[in-house]
């Protein structure tokens, strides 16, 4: 899978406020309220789950 400029700046994104990546990604869904969730409770499950879902679509 290529990266594209896109993806590099959503990657950037996660790793300072890993909603905002998610939420460029997929939208304000269920994958969106688990991050804030993640992120509430810890901010280091919240950039995994950022990449994760970044890298996976």
């Amino acid at each position: 899978m290529a990266f594209t400029g896109s993806d590099i700046f959503k990657i950037i994104l996660a790793v300072i406020l890993p909603p905002v990546g998610v939420f460029l990604e997929r939208g304000c869904g269920a994958d969106f309220c688990i991050n804030v969730l993640l992120t509430i409770l810890g901010y280091i499950p919240g950039i995994i789950h950022a990449l994760y879902i970044i890298l996976k679509y």
